[in-house]
């Protein structure tokens, strides 16, 4: 390079630096229309300096707290927030282990990880973490290790012992969430002061409340429009076609809908009818909503006893996934030894009389009713959801999977609860009706 060339170089780096120095001055409104007039290369100057400009939500909180929660929207930053924080963590404990736990490993390592705001993207100088894949750990200079961990597969961290852990998308765990997150944190006991951090755009869900009412948590929240760095183009259409919904306010601006716009149960609902286990029952029937096959839905298997005073307790959910008839039959009869059932109930349209065939095979003793769906869950539902808002269903215990599904069930037959079928929520509606609407003639099924 010549001298002329380098000098003109050094006055456009000079220049950028005084620019960039001036916006970081200015107050927040006027800075984030700035930001976003900015020029590709005054950008990547900008996002260098991280903590000149990263806004208050993506700043770790004083105070000896032990649970970050940032719930904001989709946007917000909260990745960045993330990785910072975790590249803060590695280098001022040197050797500390941290768990990188994502809804599934590919997302660990395509967001957490590999990301454009992930921990190798975000590295500055010579400071940047070397990924090895097939160890499955990420080394930084100051001989700090993380590991990332699939919310999918709960008992990896079962053992393991961590000084901090990054929690991303808790709103997207599925099956194994719970379990994964109760091993995470009784691993979390390296160091004086382990830290957990959660980032999370927010979903009605079990565990996601669970965090939410933790002791001592500490809790940032944040608008998707709150990232001056966002197109502005972007932010204009996406609160023009999803400003005021239910899913805008989800996604966009992180509030927490507790309930599903029109549905059958809410939350309120579920939490009033909690009670112990009854003393003495009448009847135990276990209900179940047969797959219609191995590869696809959950196979809901719910038990309900009723007591003298005509209470239906519910008293397990040993719902099973991925499961050939032999699996999920064996799965039925378990549950209804343990509950000490006298009738299952099961759907009969997913295979007619084969369910009938591979209960008898698995040893299910005892009789064996079979019914029809002639209407959608929803509707079935309905009449169910009337006998708990009338106080006369009880819940012996949680269940969170069941729950979920139950409040995503809505009127006129829709469902936006989690996975695609509320197959636990229907096993549950089956053997209610079975207990309780079936003699007064009620029922919204047909015995076969």
């Amino acid at each position: 390079m010549t001298g002329e060339r380098a000098n003109e170089v050094d006055r456009t780096t000079v220049s950028i630096h005084a620019l960039i120095d001036r916006i970081l001055a200015l107050p927040d409104d006027e800075r984030g229309i700035a930001i976003r007039a900015m020029t590709v290369p005054m950008r990547r100057e900008l996002a260098a300096r991280w903590h000149a400009w990263a806004h208050a939500g993506q700043t770790a909180p004083p105070g000896d707290w032990r649970v970050w929660l940032i719930r904001a929207g989709r946007g917000f930053g909260k990745t960045r927030a993330g990785s910072e924080w975790v590249h803060a963590m590695a280098h001022a404990h040197p050797g500390a282990r941290i768990a990188l736990v994502g809804a599934t490993l590919d997302e660990v390592r395509r967001v957490m990880i590999e990301g454009r705001a992930g921990l190798i993207a975000t590295a500055r100088g010579d400071r940047a973490p070397a990924w090895r894949a097939t160890a499955r750990e990420l080394l930084f200079s100051s001989g700090a290790v993380a590991t990332p961990f699939s919310a999918e597969s709960p008992e990896g961290l079962r053992g393991p012992e961590h000084h901090f852990a990054w929690c991303d998308e808790l709103g997207k765990w599925g099956r194994g969430g719970e379990a994964a997150w109760d091993n995470l944190m009784m691993g979390m006991r390296g160091g004086e002061r382990p830290r957990l951090l959660v980032t999370t755009t927010p979903r009605p869900t079990h565990l996601m409340r669970r965090v939410m009412a933790l002791p001592g948590v500490v809790e940032t929240l944040g608008r998707t429009r709150d990232n001056p760095f966002l197109p502005q183009s972007f932010v204009a259409a996406m609160e023009a076609e999803y400003g005021g919904t239910r899913l805008g306010r989800q996604e966009l601006d992180g509030e927490m809908i507790e309930d599903v716009a029109g549905a059958l149960w809410t939350w309120a609902m579920i939490e009033r009818c909690r009670g112990p286990v009854p003393m003495s029952v009448e009847r135990v029937v276990v209900g179940v909503d047969p797959p219609a096959s191995a590869t696809g839905d959950a196979c809901g298997i719910v038990a309900v006893a009723l007591d003298g005073a005509g209470i239906a307790h519910v008293l397990a959910d040993a719902s099973v996934v991925g499961e050939r008839p032999e699996g999920w039959a064996r799965a039925v009869a378990a549950c209804a030894g343990a509950v000490g059932a006298d009738r299952v109930v099961a759907e009969k349209n997913q295979g007619g009389d084969m369910v009938r065939s591979v209960l008898r095979a698995a040893d299910v003793a005892m009789p064996v009713k079979l019914v029809h769906a002639s209407r959608g869950k929803a509707a079935r539902a309905e009449p169910v959801a009337a006998l708990y808002e009338a106080g006369r269903v009880r819940h012996a215990g949680r269940f969170p999977q069941l729950e979920d599904e139950l409040c995503g069930l809505t009127t006129g037959g829709g469902y936006e609860g989690p996975g695609r079928s509320p197959d636990r929520a229907d096993a549950l509606v089956w053997a209610v009706s079975e207990l309780m609407l079936e003699r007064g003639g009620r029922a919204a099924v047909r015995g076969m």
